[in-house]
């Protein structure tokens, strides 16, 4: 429609119709003479509004929807880091606390044995196939650390130094077949050379073919002139197995190593030797033996003869141990009952 008068004075005269209708509405109240009018209207375009709004409210739930799944997914996220967080700061405490348990044990070991020491981390491991076992540490000559030092942890002994940087160490461990050092047995003094053996046993070859050697017996290091490159009394192994003397001049030992060359951690490189030889002290305690139970039986006097089937102590059903009659050690050349010499709880058999 053109912008003209008439156009004009059109518009305003239905603007003035409609506020006319309003004020008769509103003062009608429910009487009101323009309801009926309202009523068509509202049956005319009701269900046009109802298709308009069902077809508008998906798009607007859509968008709703997406503005919450933002916020999901940042609460989800925020939730997932601090998640993380926590994972990381529980297995912090974890290797803490084994770090902590590792340094306590090595400490242990360096106050027995009055050895002086630097502790390091182990950063690099070695190649295990075809090539040298070593460790990288990160202590190195800016810590004192010198070429043919002793390292050990708190198991026992891990190797020596023999390559030194400014601050990084390489240490070849004891399982290395090119390593070799001097043992003494824990009680008879027997002496030796072990070597490792890769992830095997250490062999040991003892200087003496008829020492006298068996199964769980523990190996020291012997110590070297100067204490280079090992100090004396470092724990090295327990016994796993003998082999035949032979009538060799020396004796093949195996034995298995305290320490666990795949999980080393700590360590510690002993930058002053003792001022004289630790010898067994440094060893762990042995365990203790577990007690067997014993049964006792004890026969009072006046009691029926074993003889007519009363009060004949039954053996126990696991086998652990044999009852015995209190008073007697040993069965008669027989394997009857004997009474003893003095007469003491004898029985009568009634002919």
């Amino acid at each position: 429609m053109r912008d003209t008068r008439e156009s004009r004075l059109l518009l305003v005269l239905l603007i003035a119709i409609a506020f006319a209708l309003i004020t008769v509405d509103i003062r009608g109240g429910e009487d009101s003479p323009v309801d009926g009018a309202r009523s068509a209207a509202a049956a005319a375009f009701g269900p046009i509004e109802s298709g308009v709004s069902s077809a508008v409210d998906p798009v607007g739930n859509a968008v709703a929807a997406i503005r919450d799944s933002g916020e999901r997914h940042d609460r989800l996220a925020r939730l997932e880091q601090e998640n993380a967080a926590l994972k990381a700061k529980l297995g912090s405490d974890d290797r803490s606390r084994s770090r902590l348990k590792q340094l306590d044990k090595m400490l242990k070991i360096a106050g027995e044995g009055q050895y002086g020491i630097k502790g390091a981390q182990v950063i690099a491991i070695g190649a295990a196939q075809g090539f040298s076992w070593t460790i990288t540490i990160d202590a190195g000559a800016n810590d004192g650390l010198e070429r043919d030092m002793t390292v050990l942890n708190g198991d026992g002994l891990v190797g020596r130094v023999t390559t030194v940087g400014p601050n990084t160490a390489t240490v070849l461990l004891a399982s290395d077949p090119d390593f070799t050092v001097g043992t003494r047995m824990e009680s008879s003094d027997e002496l030796g050379f072990a070597s490792g053996q890769g992830d095997r046993p250490l062999r040991v070859e003892l200087l003496n073919g008829k020492a006298e050697v068996k199964k769980g017996d523990r190996l020291v290091t012997f110590g070297s002139q100067a204490d280079k490159p090992f100090v004396p009394g470092v724990p090295v192994g327990v016994v796993s197995r003998v082999d035949p003397s032979g009538g060799n001049l020396t004796r093949t030992l195996y034995v298995t190593p305290y320490v666990a060359f795949s999980k080393l951690d700590i360590v510690g490189v002993v930058v002053q030797a003792p001022a004289k030889d630790p010898r067994d002290t440094v060893l762990p305690d042995k365990p203790k033996p577990k007690p067997r139970p014993t049964v006792t039986v004890t026969v009072t006097p006046g009691a029926d003869a074993p003889g007519d089937g009363q009060n004949q102590p039954q053996p126990q059903a696991d086998g652990l141990s044999e009852p015995r009659i209190e008073g007697q050690d040993e069965p008669g050349t027989d394997g009857q009952y004997q009474p003893p010499a003095d007469g003491q709880n004898q029985y009568e058999q009634e002919q």
